[in-house]
């Protein structure tokens, strides 16, 4: 259980891992050039021009730009999915309003029931999990609108239309739930951080004649680059803190149909 529950959390370890591993490195390469006996071996390396960095570091940019880019992109199309998914339940229940007082009641708390069903979800989406209720109560709703009393009622356009709306809300859970799902790739990140100890000795080689320049030059990197990476791999789920997506959309959204 405890493995468990650390796997869920993995990013933050991987975190951790960046910021103490950069850091370390940092500590390493300023003792070799300082203190060890490779140090004057290491000063006759002098001599590598600084435009060098430059080919390793873009490298090292880019990779993270896109690992960023991944992170913030899932958050978006979470946010957007929420929204969506309010939007549809918000429509549904307006077209509800408009058919006959019997089945529009059975309608309305059937929605309801899947709204509360979905907000309950969001602790489980934290933990990588699915909610069986939230689940029951969409095919229920599904259930519910391919009955002949609705089309009698609404119409077959409105018909239509509300099914369509629940097919979306559906494909909107569907993502959500696949976004919350989402693991750390190792393989990326250990890129990247290659990358990231290319370009920290490449720094170095061209500070090897002075090793407290290349410790301060390293240390510069090191502080933009770990507490960045640090930053991207903690919101690798949307659906945990700290910047975890608000399932407020939804609860707005059933408040109205009450």
């Amino acid at each position: 259980m405890a493995f468990s529950q650390l796997y869920l959390y993995d990013h933050y370890g991987y975190a951790f891992l960046a910021v103490v591993g950069t850091f370390a490195m940092v500590w390493g390469i300023y003792w070799l050039m300082a203190s060890s006996r490779c140090a004057t071996r290491i000063r006759g390396l002098h001599g590598v021009a600084p435009p060098f960095i430059n080919i390793i570091g873009v490298l090292f940019g880019l990779t993270l730009a896109f690992l960023a880019n991944d992170t913030w992109n899932a958050h978006d199309r979470a946010t957007t999915a929420v929204y969506r998914e309010a939007d549809s339940l918000r429509s549904i229940l307006t077209m509800a309003r408009n058919i006959d007082l019997p089945i529009m009641q059975q309608l309305n708390r059937q929605l309801i029931d899947y709204g509360e069903a979905i907000v309950a979800e969001w602790p489980q989406l934290a933990q990588r999990g699915v909610s069986s209720d939230a689940a029951a109560q969409a095919d229920a709703l599904l259930v519910l609108l391919i009955r002949p009393e609705i089309a009698q009622a609404a119409g077959g356009n409105g018909q239509m239309l509300m099914l369509q709306k629940a097919a979306d809300l559906r494909n909107d859970r569907d993502l959500r739930i696949s976004l919350s799902q989402t693991h750390i790739n190792p393989l990326k990140w250990l890129g990247m951080a290659f990358l990231g100890l290319l370009t920290l000795l490449s720094v170095a080689v061209v500070h090897a004649e002075n090793a407290k320049a290349a410790l301060v030059a390293t240390l510069l990197f090191a502080l933009a680059a770990a507490p960045t990476a640090a930053i991207v791999l903690v919101q690798g789920n949307p659906f945990q803190e700290p910047s975890i997506v608000s399932p407020a959309p939804i609860r707005h959204a059933i408040g109205e149909g009450r």
